[in-house]
């Protein structure tokens, strides 16, 4: 797939980069997708959820009233469950919610987002982005010059610039990661994959391992 390179000015420079067949062309495997997506969110979870159990509350362990001869239930002291304020019955514990994922199959859901996206026609190729200083109306800048400032945008550059990702933090509709860091969920929650020349090259690297 080839598609026309422009500068941070929008306007097109003349040349042209070869999207790779292998990584932009692929048939998209939905499960995959959602495996990985899956992952992802599950990894995000602290997993610090804790109630407490009726032998953690504070208060009395006093019989509330004798066995049999009320006409209600027994009842062994104010922790129980039935009552207010007593532990917690099954409630959730602290867990790791993460799971893992064969390499491949996380590679093939990469390549089934990327795919997604150059069928969609929402690939957007810049032939390099850096910034003089860090100011967000220098982003601002950038993605009004490519009418696409009300979409989600996701910029992947081939090495960490702070000038960039700096000023993108600001904004809530931004988002810029480096090509090593690039997964399934930040390329489907775009809606415009903002891609560099040099990150075409270093994707193509990185999946061709």
């Amino acid at each position: 797939m080839e598609v026309n390179v422009l500068n941070i000015s929008g306007k097109e420079t003349g040349a042209k980069v070869q999207l790779p067949e292998s990584i932009f062309g692929v048939e998209p495997n939905d499960h995959a997708i959602y495996l990985d997506v899956k992952q992802y969110l599950a990894n995000q979870r602290q997993g610090t959820h804790k109630s407490k159990q009726r032998n953690e509350i504070a208060g009395s362990t006093r019989k509330l009233h004798k066995q049999k001869g009320t006409g209600g239930a027994r009842a062994g002291s104010i922790k129980s469950p039935l009552f207010n304020g007593g532990g917690r019955i099954f409630g959730p514990q602290p867990r790791d919610y993460s799971f893992k994922l064969n390499r491949k199959l996380k590679s093939l859901a990469r390549k089934s987002a990327l795919s997604y996206k150059a069928k969609e026609n929402n690939i957007v190729v810049l032939d390099e982005v850096n910034f003089e200083s860090i100011k967000t109306k220098n982003y601002m800048s950038l993605v009004n010059s490519l009418n696409i400032a009300n979409e989600k945008t996701l910029l992947v550059l081939p090495a960490q610039n702070d000038n960039v990702y700096l000023s993108s933090r600001n904004l809530k509709k931004a988002k810029v990661i480096t090509a090593s860091e690039l997964n399934t969920y930040d390329v489907l929650n775009a809606g415009k994959l903002l891609l560099t020349t040099a990150s075409v090259k270093t994707l193509e690297e990185a999946f061709a391992k």
